[in-house]
């Protein structure tokens, strides 16, 4: 599924650059007082037989005309593309303009027609003159690869989807159960107005914001754990404790309320408690502003990072 996979890429963007990055500058140096097509296409090789993951190897010169065979672990990728110009490809003109290793996006492959994502360095000589391009290319389902190389790993991954669907499906039993019973506690004594207990209503209305607050809980944990469906605009962390957070600020809020009303016709004495519960009420609203405001800060650092 590409949604799942560009998310683990998204979310994992940073350590996969710094990887690939790292494989290419320790097997192919930047730059060299004498460098020859031999002595990167050593470093290529390389490359090639400690990432099995790599779909693609080739070698680029200063104009973008490829100047090396495709090497591949794949013999169905491997071709004889000398003299193809890849000039107008991101790979080539991104790493020239910023004259460091680079990371491309997710894009549709030419060889294989699917997601893939390439990483890529320029070599200088002496002179700080470009010589060429070094392309590794990297299929966007293999990714994970990087960040799990083993198969354990990659297995703990599945394992976890199928729990968090697990207590996706109970919680989701939780909230209907509450709905069902928020619900019939409406109704439970008629439908003339002066049947109804005001005190049931608030009753019902907390255990409805309470099966509301469960099916948000497990629709993010749903979507973004199991479907692996990422919002880049809002965290897993931040959307769930948010909604979560309010819906129990409203249901305290509700309960302050009622307590107010029943002390104010039987006991004002009782009012104290009421404003213990308003000033919880309080403090939980200014705890969860700070922990919205420190979490949009947190990921605004990050994506500065991955942009630059």
């Amino acid at each position: 599924m590409h949604i799942n996979e560009i998310s683990q890429f998204n979310e994992s963007r940073v350590q996969i650059r710094a990887y690939l990055t790292y494989l290419l500058q320790r097997n192919i140096p930047s730059s060299l007082p004498s460098i020859t097509l031999e002595n990167i296409m050593a470093g290529v090789k390389s490359i090639r037989k400690e990432a099995d993951f790599v779909e693609a190897l080739y070698v680029l010169d200063a104009k973008g005309n490829q100047v090396s065979d495709t090497i591949s672990p794949s013999r169905a990728l491997r071709r004889h593309d000398r003299g193809v110009n890849r000039s107008h490809r991101a790979y080539y003109y991104n790493a020239v303009r910023q004259k460091r290793a680079i990371m491309t996006d997710p894009y549709p492959s030419l060889l294989t027609n699917k997601l893939t994502v390439s990483a890529s360095m320029p070599v200088y000589n002496e002179k700080r003159q470009l010589q060429y391009i070094v392309v590794i290319d990297v299929a966007l389902k293999d990714v994970v690869k990087i960040l799990y190389p083993s198969v354990i790993g990659r297995t703990f991954i599945t394992f976890n989807k199928v729990i968090y669907g697990l207590i996706s499906l109970v919680l989701f039993g939780v909230a209907l159960l509450l709905l069902f019973k928020g619900t019939a506690s409406l109704f439970e004594y008629g439908s003339h107005p002066a049947d109804i207990d005001l005190k049931h209503i608030f009753e019902s209305t907390i255990l409805l914001t309470l099966a509301l607050a469960i099916f948000d809980l497990v629709k993010t944990i749903f979507e973004e754990e199991v479907l692996g469906r990422y919002k880049r605009s809002t965290s897993l962390q931040n959307k769930t404790m948010a909604k979560f957070i309010g819906s129990i600020i409203i249901a305290l809020a509700i309960e302050a309320l009622m307590l107010v009303f029943k002390s104010a016709l039987t006991d004002p004495t009782q009012l104290i408690y009421a404003m213990y519960i308003v000033g919880g009420v309080a403090i939980l609203i200014v705890a969860l502003a700070f922990y919205i405001h420190r979490t949009n800060v947190k990921e605004d650092e990050e994506n500065t990072k991955v942009e630059g």
